[in-house]
């Protein structure tokens, strides 16, 4: 049987790894737009203070699945899926190809959510959502540290991410304004009390925080980017954390079923009997999604042991909780997951 798994995080290499473990004869093929192998993107948010988290943040090369009779093709965009043929399109480093299938695992992760009045002032503004985006903030701030400055930034969003990113930044040693739309920060995690105590850890380590600001966009003057809200505000850089989109696009381009994410039943199968979805772009028939690295690599293992035969009842979500890495913050209470 050909196996053939879109992604590489968390959900495609769990699924991949377990898969092969308890089959030895099936073909896997693991397809990927990344290059520099299996990593954390939980620890996309510690890019500063962590002075060797380029090589850190790599869990496995990709070198290493391949040892593992585990097909990678990285560098490689999807470009459709043929329902009917069981095929799948690719471009990339090994040119225009079809890749035939017996069952397809989507698991494409999420993007950053842009919101729509920040999309024609994209390219005045990072989002940190992969470790080429890390990279990239990381070039940009050299050249600063390079000439013995600090970068002033702006973070829009104080969910998880943004939150994450100010306390790191700030530890780093740079200054930050965060905007946030709302009278509390990461209000959809946190009670009132820990949203208050998290500001003051903010505040403490230098953050400045701007709550109930609408940004209404933003603007380039000579080496500076505009925030503009009710005031204009300008800085070195912008970073936009405001969520992430479960990539549904190829789905939908296929006629698969989609909502939040990709409909899948409760054992993780899509409209197609023969195309399964993993991790960030699962909705299940609750319509949740469940984002967060335990649940997700439940799942990969759960699927795996399912395709192979070796499990018969429908997937459970088991007991899991988050934390914000922000330094020097923990929560009172448990957090709404």
């Amino acid at each position: 049987m050909q196996i053939i798994i879109i992604g590489s995080g968390v959900a495609g290499v769990s699924f991949a790894e377990k898969y092969r473990a308890l089959s030895s004869d099936d073909e896997i093929t693991l397809v990927t737009r990344e290059h520099d192998g299996y990593y954390s993107r939980p620890l996309l948010s510690r890019g500063f203070s962590k002075t060797d988290i380029e090589q850190a943040i790599i869990l496995k090369p990709f070198d290493k699945l391949r040892e593992n009779n585990i097909d990678v093709l990285c560098g490689v965009e999807v470009t459709a899926i043929n329902r009917v043929n069981k095929v799948i399109a690719i471009s990339g480093s090994c040119q225009e190809k079809e890749l035939s299938y017996d069952k397809l695992i989507l698991a494409p992760g999420s993007s950053a959510f842009i919101p729509p009045p920040f999309k024609p002032y994209n390219k005045l503004f990072y989002c940190m959502n992969s470790l080429v985006d890390l990279k990239a903030l990381r070039k940009f701030r050299q050249d600063f540290l390079t000439q013995s400055q600090r970068p002033e930034w702006a973070i829009i969003g104080g969910g998880l991410i943004g939150c994450e990113l100010a306390s790191d930044l700030a530890t780093a040693g740079d200054k930050i304004t965060l905007f946030h739309a709302t009278p509390r920060l990461m209000e959809r995690q946190l009670t009132s009390e820990d949203s208050a105590l998290l500001l003051k850890v903010l505040q403490d380590s230098g953050v400045q925080v701007l709550l109930n600001q609408t940004v209404k966009n933003f603007v380039k003057e000579e080496n500076k980017v505009c925030v503009r809200t009710e005031l204009t505000k300008e800085f070195d850089g912008i970073i936009v954390t405001c969520g992430f989109k479960p990539r549904t696009e190829l789905a939908e381009l296929a006629g698969l079923d989609t909502g939040h994410g990709i409909k899948v039943n409760q054992y993780f199968q899509t409209s197609d009997e023969s195309i399964y979805a993993l991790g960030d772009v699962a909705e299940l028939p609750n319509g949740k999604l469940y984002a967060f690295v335990l649940p997700i690599r439940h799942q990969a293992l759960w699927l795996a042991e399912f395709l192979t035969g070796h499990k018969q009842n429908s997937w459970l979500p088991p007991v899991f909780t988050t934390k914000a890495k922000v330094h020097g913050f923990e929560a009172l209470h448990p957090y709404n997951v």
